[in-house]
Parts: C-alpha cells; structure tokens; sequence
C-alpha cells in the first residue's frame, strides 16, 4: 500500500540553486513571446521542448566524455523537464501511448508483446534520466547520452506529427483537465520524478502553462470577463506551490481542496458542448473525489441503458445463491461477505474441498468494478470474465455455464426474474452474466469520511487523517502506486491500464527465517502475451479504500494489521528485510517513518472506509 516503484537511481533532490533558478525561469517566461491564439502557444511549448531535448543530448554527450559537469547535466535534464511540463497537456492527449512508451513513462522494465511474445523492454525517457542523474551518475554516462539522444529522437518524432494536429476548443479543456488529474495524481506525488522529487517546480510550469492556455483560450471563445475566477484560481495554485517549501512540507489536501477541484470544475464550465460519459474518465464530473468521476459502466460489457433496478436485484439473488456451485454449498458471498466488506476476513478463502482452501485471500467487491484487470494475477479482463474463472475453478463453484442454467432454467422463480428483465422465456448466458455484472457494478463506496471532506461536503476533519493524507501522497509514496482517486493501481489520468507489483511479500512474516512467498503472482496467468520473468511475484495493486475493515493483507493474507503493513513498506519490502526478490518494483530502502506518521497513514486509510449503502444491500 506504500511505497515507490524502483528504477535505475537512487532518491536524492537537486541542487537548490539549480531548482530555483530554473522555476524562475519557467514563470517569467511563460507569456513570452505573447501569442494571439492557443495554436500558437501549442507551438511554442513543443519547439521549447524539442530545443530543450537536442541542448540535452548535446550537454549529456560532453558529460560522456568529461567535458561537462555534472551540474550543468542536472541543469539541462531540469530544463528539459520543464520544457516538457509546458507541452505535457496537450501532447499527452493526443499521444498517450508514444508519451508512456518514449517520453515520460515510469523506470520500470515493461513488457512489449511481438507476435503473442512477451519481450523485455527497458525504460527509456524523462523519468529514468531524472533518476540517473541525480543517482551514480558518473557510472551511467554512456546509458545517460543514449538515453538522451533516444529522446531527443522521438521528441523530433512526436513533434513532427503533432505540429499538424489541430486542437479543437473542447480539446484544450479536456487536456487542460485531464492535465490537472495528472499534476494532482501523478506530479505532487513524486510518481513523475522518482529520482529529484523536483515535483513542486514542475507543478508550476505545468500551471504557468495552462494559465498562459486559459487566457488565450477565453479570449478565443470571447468570455474573458467570465474567466476572470479560472486566471486568479491558476495564479493562487502557482503561489501555492511556490511558498510550499520542501517535497515533504507540502500540504496537497489543501492544495486538492483550494485549487485542484475548483479549477477542474471551473473548467468544465467553459465547456461549449453536452458531456458523455462514454470513456472510463467522466469528463462531465465536477470533482476528482466526485462519486460520478469514473463510468463503471466503461469497465463492463454491461451497458449503462442495460442496467435497472430489476436486473441489480436479479443479480442480488444470484450473488447470494449457493445453487450456482456444483454442490449447492457455496455462493459468491462466501467468499465476499458484505459483514466483512465484501471480503470474508480469513488469511486465504475456503474452498469447496473440505479442510482445503483456494490459492490466496479475497479481495474486497467494494468498487472492484473500476478495473480493467481482476484477480491478484490480473488473469481475467473483464467483470464477467472474472466470474467465468470462478465457475470453472475446481477448487470454487466447479462448475460450468450449462450445468447453471439447466438449474436456473429448472428453477420457476429465475425462469420469472429473467423474463421480467430480458422478455423470453429461456436464460442464457448472456444474461445471467448481465445481471451478476449489475450487482458487481452496484458495490461503489465512494462515500467515505474523507470523500465528503474532499468534496466540501463537511467542514472539518481529523488532523491525524489530514497529515496521513499529505503523507500518503508525499513522503511515504504511497500514491505513486495506489492512485487517487481510487487509491488502486488503476493508472491516471485515462484510468484505462491497472498495474502490478512486485513487493517481496514473505510467506510468514513472523517466522524465526522468513522466506519470499513462492506464489508466482501474473507470470502464473497463463496468458501467453505476459509470460516474462519480470512478472515473477507481481501482483496486482489492489484499493486501500475499506482496507480498514478487509484484513488480513495482500495475496496470501500473511500481515495481520494494517501497522504491520506499513511497517512493511516502511522497511522497504522484501528485500529491506533482506530476500532475494528478482526485480523489486517496491523501493528497498527505508521511508523513515516516525511512530506518529505511521499512525497517521493508518488514520487515513482508515477514513476511507465506507460500507454505509452498501451494508445488507
């Protein structure tokens, strides 16, 4: 639940002087030269980056062969950086994959699928220099001028397409939103620089930029006396950030409360045109922490005009029906206990063979709907497809399709529910798979202590949750993996793509000699695409949201508490205790925690528990 991923430098900030010099830089200069209209303010960021990119390559070549130093490195790394921030908006709309792929993806190993093959890829862009420069530098300079002659290649690449792409008046609101997701989600975390923590700066050029966007744009649209509120809001979030201090000191609830949501809602005011919400972001959504800011329905052959309160009861009957499994015994609630917050509290779920249970722990149901993969080894892609697994497996329902809908066919009250819903008289699996998705669909508690908070909806709330929240954002890098906010592994600002980690999980962590757990996590998937070593005890990211009230945790159920969880990811993970994990995402060293921050994280977590419409649903 804590911790950042690892790549290929350690954690260290930049020189203060360089830090400083090159935030000023980035805020006197935003408005100039002036620009008439948002086209060219577009074209200006990207010739600023590209020229940024090849100033770059050129310095970290010198740096190759000692004729220049490391600061001046750092320098033109931040520069670039900058540069980038300027552009990102609207360069990672149009080009998200190409910017994950090339530009600005994490320094992680990843994998790239050629002919059904899994191949080894490894990171290349802006976050792996951020994190070689300000690591072992000296002992990267080849990989550091290969790295940056890559960039400034597929920066020239990028740039060549993009100067003849339009951008549309509701496209720059769009990206200029979905820009703020990015700086509140994945910028202030430090997810973006994993090596300078140069976050707060990069806040500001982001900012400066979409200020310098938004007063153009508003005079293009002729309502700049209507804008006056969105230019103050920018200018208030750039002083913010500029008095905020440290990495560490800075305060993002409030940072989120004061600016992030009021510009996300101002913003869509300017909107011209009727929002719908066809995409996994709600782009109609008036607040990050909003219940409506992710469509299940995006996640879900269910379609949103298919589903009804009929079919979510019919879905209800058959989530807590036994007659579903081979020996009429077990039902999706046996595992998934609305008591228990939709999991069942024990360290690996029972199974249908007595005195057996099945391979991990349950998972909460609790908004599992915002997902793109399911199970802890990410083996089923979709809602019903997660059921499927269920049905087939030996060791659950052990069972299939037709033998359930002979029973539910058999059955006159179904064969009655059914037509009710889908008109006809014979079930099929389509349907029945409709309506369990429906019910799934319907387990969202997105109506927490802190969601209220988040969204002004009570006025005050604990200060032990307020710093667990900074932390849980800040220093203890929590957020870096689990995403605000559904504080999971689904991956912002598209929320389209879930990601798994590697955190060395013993099997017993109260063992005299701990030994990793010997699950081998998404390599064991069986899917052919994704069978690469660096998937080896790589599970995925599950929510924190009701974690106060799903213990035990992670895949095998070994941590009790959630003290002993942060304790864990305090101590770096597996190998901070000292396994051998091949490829540990999780960072190794310690976070540092005090004994009083740990409780704050604790605090937090726990004011995301919410079960109060779903409890007995």
């Amino acid at each position: 639940m804590i911790g950042k991923k690892t790549g290929v430098g350690s954690a260290t900030r930049y020189i203060t002087g360089i830090l400083v010099a090159a935030t000023a830089c980035c805020i006197h200069f935003s408005f100039n030269p002036p620009f008439n209209d948002t086209r060219a303010i577009a074209m200006a960021y990207a010739d600023e980056f590209e020229k940024a990119a090849i100033e770059l390559e050129t310095i970290a070549s010198a740096f190759k062969f000692n004729k220049a130093g490391l600061k001046e490195l750092q320098t033109a790394v931040l520069s670039t950086r900058l540069a980038y921030k300027k552009a990102e908006c609207v360069l990672a709309y149009y080009y998200p994959e190409y910017i994950e792929e090339h530009i600005n993806g994490a320094p992680v190993l990843h994998i790239e699928r050629n002919d059904s093959r899994a191949i080894v890829k490894e990171p290349e862009g802006l976050q792996v220099l951020d994190e070689l420069v300000t690591g072992d530098a000296d002992a990267g300079k080849v990989k550091i001028a290969s790295l940056a002659q890559l960039l400034k290649t597929h920066c020239h690449t990028l740039l060549a397409g993009f100067k003849q792409q339009p951008v549309k008046e509701n496209e720059w609101i769009d990206a200029m939103r979905l820009q703020l997701i990015r700086i509140f989600s994945k910028g202030i975390t430090g997810f973006d620089t994993p090596g300078s923590l140069n976050a707060l700066p990069e806040a500001v050029s982001s900012l400066t930029a979409l200020k310098t966007i938004s007063a153009v744009l508003l005079k293009e649209m002729n309502k700049e006396k209507g804008g006056n509120k969105l230019i103050r809001l920018l200018n208030d979030a750039i002083a913010f950030l500029q008095q905020a201090g440290s990495f560490d000191d800075l305060d993002r609830l409030t940072f989120l409360k004061q600016y992030i949501n009021p510009l996300y809602a101002e913003l869509l005011l300017l909107s011209s045109k009727t929002v719908i919400a066809a995409d996994a972001w709600n782009k109609a959504s008036r607040n990050i922490f909003a219940a409506d800011f992710l469509n299940p329905y995006f996640y879900s052959g269910l379609k949103e005009q298919e589903d009804n309160d009929a079919l979510r009861s019919l879905g209800k009957k058959l989530f807590y029906d036994p007659l579903l499994s081979s020996n009429n015994q077990i039902s999706c609630a046996t595992c998934h206990d609305p008591a228990k917050a939709f999991a069942d509290g024990r360290t690996k779920s029972s199974s249908n063979v007595q005195g057996q249970t099945v391979q991990r722990n349950a998972p909460t149901l609790l908004n599992a709907a915002y997902a793109r993969r399911y199970f802890y080894d990410m083996r089923a892609f979709t809602l019903e497809q997660q059921a499927e697994h269920v049905i087939f497996n030996q060791m659950e329902f052990n069972t299939a399709y037709a033998a359930i809908l002979q029973k539910l066919n058999s059955n006159e009250q179904y064969r009655g529910l059914f037509k009710k819903s889908f008109g006809g008289s014979h079930i099929n699996r389509d349907q029945f798979s409709k309506a369990l998705a429906s019910y799934v669909l319907s387990l969202r508690a997105l109506n927490s202590t802190f969601d209220k908070y988040a969204r002004n909806e009570i006025k005050t709330i604990d200060a032990e949750v307020q710093q667990g929240f900074n932390l849980f954002m800040g220093k203890a890098q929590c957020g870096t993996c689990h995403f605000a906010p559904t504080f999971s592994g689904l991956v912002p600002p598209l929320y389209t793509e879930n990601e798994s980690e590697v955190l060395g999980v013993p099997e017993d962590p109260d063992a005299p000699v701990k030994k990793a757990d010997a699950d081998s996590g998404r390599l064991g998937n069986k899917i052919y695409s994704e069978q690469a070593w660096i998937f080896e005890r790589s599970f995925k990211t599950v929510t924190v949201r009701n974690a106060g009230l799903t213990a035990p945790y992670f895949h095998n159920g070994s941590y009790k508490t959630l003290d002993e969880v942060v304790d864990f990811y305090d101590s770096g993970g597996g190998v901070g205790m000292g396994l051998e994990i091949k490829n540990q995402t999780l960072g190794a060293d310690s976070l540092h925690l005090t004994d009083g921050e740990k409780r704050s994280l604790v605090a937090f977590i726990q004011s995301l528990n919410d079960t109060g419409e779903i409890t007995g649903y």
